[in-house]
């Protein structure tokens, strides 16, 4: 649909200035969960006398991706309908206002109800954001910066991780001051973007004119995602569990600094090689991501050292890294200008879904195997390498249409 500013929207071209600015609000999902991990022993024993506090607090941390899961499709109709640029930048305000208030707030069930407003906000800057990188940019410009996209995602994980910890040793309360950033990229995105326009679209991608969203198409990708949201947030929630429980490691500190690393592999993942991977196959692409997480989950239960689960670590998040920018290539390639916004919130709903999922899956898993924690990661792991087999023998099949259409 036409915006207002259309005529002016025609004449500009997106570049790095645009690309970066667009970049910037992934990080919002990260602070989502990463500048808490560090805090969730403190949390812990701060409400430790609530009953189920081992579920509440995993909750606080992922209710978030929760929200996102369940409202970026509404998200999707909204940015489609009423203006990408425009429900990004108000999802930005309203973000930083939410993300602040557990700071003052001393009841679980209230902070509860705040990281509900986060995730509702995050759905759409998750959703408008991405949206947008594909409405800008085309072809080979879209991979790039759908890759840095993960990669800045990864990267600022380094940063929050660590100042995560660092404020953790104030208190517990004081991570939640770095949510009020978002309000400064929507005053960057108000000064130097615009509404994309259908004109601005090359011809091959505005075919949906006359048709109908793609649902033959979607809904393999979004059964995929679902799965792939749950093997990468595995390892991002429960890294300082592992420590803690495995290796008596910690401090949150420390626990930021491990967690720090997992997000800079993940970064070289996506940037290196996701990049050096581009002009390979879908279904070969997710064998090696899925076979990297899949055999790193497994080697962690017989880690008998620190350094051989941090060179695991490592692995699984490079993976990782190669995983999330190949589903969102395929994804953005796979929808037309007027269902960009929809299809974008079907595949967020899927990917971060596996957020809370996994977050619930392992104490349930763990409650029916009785063992410890590296152990029931082994399960995850086998299951991930049956995934990456069943990528492998679609590999065989056939290229990226035979991914697209059911791997």
């Amino acid at each position: 649909m036409n915006q207002p500013g259309a005529r002016i929207a025609n004449t500009r071209k997106a570049g790095t200035l645009q690309g970066l600015l667009l970049l910037l609000p992934i990080t919002m999902a990260v602070m989502g969960l990463i500048v808490l991990v560090p805090v969730v022993p403190r949390m812990m024993e701060h409400f430790g006398a609530i009953p189920g506090v081992q579920f509440l607090i995993p909750l606080v941390l992922t209710l978030p991706a929760l929200c996102v899961a369940l409202l970026a499709p509404v998200a999707g109709y909204v940015v489609d309908r009423f203006g990408r640029r425009r429900a990004l930048i108000g999802a930005l305000l309203l973000y930083a206002i939410a993300g602040i208030m557990p700071m003052f707030l001393d009841d679980l069930g209230a902070i509860i109800v705040s990281r509900v407003f986060v995730g509702a906000m995050e759905a759409v800057v998750v959703t408008a954001s991405t949206t947008l990188i594909g409405d800008y940019f085309h072809g080979s410009e879209r991979e790039k910066w759908l890759a840095n996209q993960t990669a800045l995602a990864s990267i600022s994980s380094i940063f929050l991780a660590v100042l995560g910890g660092a404020l953790g040793n104030i208190s517990w309360r004081a991570p939640f001051a770095a949510y009020g950033i978002s309000a400064v990229f929507a005053l960057g995105l108000l000064l130097w973007t615009w509404e994309p326009v259908k004109s601005e679209q090359p011809k091959d991608e505005i075919a949906g004119e006359y048709g109908h969203f793609p649902w033959g198409t979607m809904m393999p990708l979004a059964a995929i995602s679902l799965f792939g949201g749950i093997m990468f947030f595995l390892m991002q929630i429960q890294v300082t569990n592992v420590l803690a429980e495995t290796y008596d490691i910690r401090t949150p500190s420390q626990l930021g600094l491990f967690t720090g690393a997992a997000g800079l592999s993940v970064a070289v993942g996506s940037a290196l090689l996701f990049r050096r991977l581009a002009r390979a196959r879908a279904a070969t692409q997710l064998t090696l991501a899925f076979g990297m997480i899949g055999a790193s989950y497994v080697m962690m239960n017989h880690s008998p050292a620190v350094q051989f689960f941090t060179a695991w670590l490592v692995i699984n998040q490079l993976g990782c890294g190669i995983l999330l920018p190949s589903l969102a290539v395929l994804v953005m390639a796979a929808l037309p200008f007027e269902f960009r916004g929809r299809g974008t919130g079907l595949f967020m709903t899927a990917w971060w879904l596996g957020q809370p999922l996994s977050a619930q899956l392992v104490p349930w898993v763990r409650g029916l195997q009785g063992g410890s924690l590296p152990a029931v990661l082994q399960v995850f792991g086998m299951v991930c390498l049956v995934a990456a087999a069943v990528a492998a023998i679609r590999r065989g099949a056939g290229g990226r249409a035979s991914a697209i259409s059911g791997a």
